[in-house]
């Protein structure tokens, strides 16, 4: 199993230098991750160094809040995927999910699925300000408006992905989505609880650490 094609090679500092995007850029392409997962502000100069690879750009979209407009994320999508974007985390509207005002939030990830036109489309419905049963509900509204997958966090609202959000995000969609843990994956340990619970992909920023960590045990 090629677990590197589980890891999306992500780094969204608010001040990620253009030095810090060559190095995680070049780290892909060494171990061969799934994607790189960026700011929209380097997805043009990360294609173009990575046309030769076999490495996705992926983006973010109305990150990190979920706040924005449809009509913006769907934007910013389009803007995204014209410049060499393949996969798409948006952060659904937290607000009007916890206001109960779900045709709302069903839209607004609708409009970006519509605008992703087949690429990739991840949603991050952020469990930490969530309770469980807003979770499975995200979760469902996510599978009905036709995302691909469902995604634990953007890392920037004071938590992370848990074993426990991934197994009940996993047990509501079933086979239809696929799941991404993010934020907090930092070791060995930590990836492997998230695909024991069923995550197939994986948001970190420690992807050369795991995968040197699965190098080094003898089941690699």
């Amino acid at each position: 199993m090629n677990y590197a094609k589980y890891i999306d090679h992500t780094l969204l500092k608010p001040d990620a230098t253009r030095a810090q995007i060559d190095k995680i850029i070049e780290e892909a392409k060494e171990f061969n991750f799934k994607s790189i997962c960026i700011n929209p502000t380097h997805i043009k100069y990360a294609a173009q160094q990575l046309k030769e690879s076999e490495v996705l750009v992926c983006t973010v979209i109305g990150f990190p809040l979920g706040a924005s407009t449809t009509e913006t994320k769907m934007f910013e999508v389009e803007d995204a995927v014209k410049n060499g974007a393949s996969e798409l985390d948006m952060v659904i509207n937290v607000g009007a999910l916890k206001d109960g005002r779900f045709e709302d939030v069903q839209k607004d990830i609708e409009g970006v699925v519509g605008a992703a036109n087949g690429k990739t489309v991840k949603v991050i419905i952020e469990t930490c300000l969530l309770t469980d049963e807003e979770k499975v509900k995200a979760c469902e509204l996510s599978k009905a408006a036709g995302a691909d997958f469902v995604k634990t966090s953007t890392g920037f609202a004071g938590g992370g992905a848990t074993p426990e959000d991934v197994k009940l995000m996993k047990e509501t969609v079933g086979d239809a989505l696929e799941v991404k843990a993010s934020g907090g994956v930092r070791n060995l340990e930590d990836f492997n609880q998230m695909l024991e619970a069923g995550a197939t992909r994986i948001g970190a920023s420690a992807g050369v650490q795991i995968i040197q960590g699965l190098e080094s045990n003898s089941d690699y």
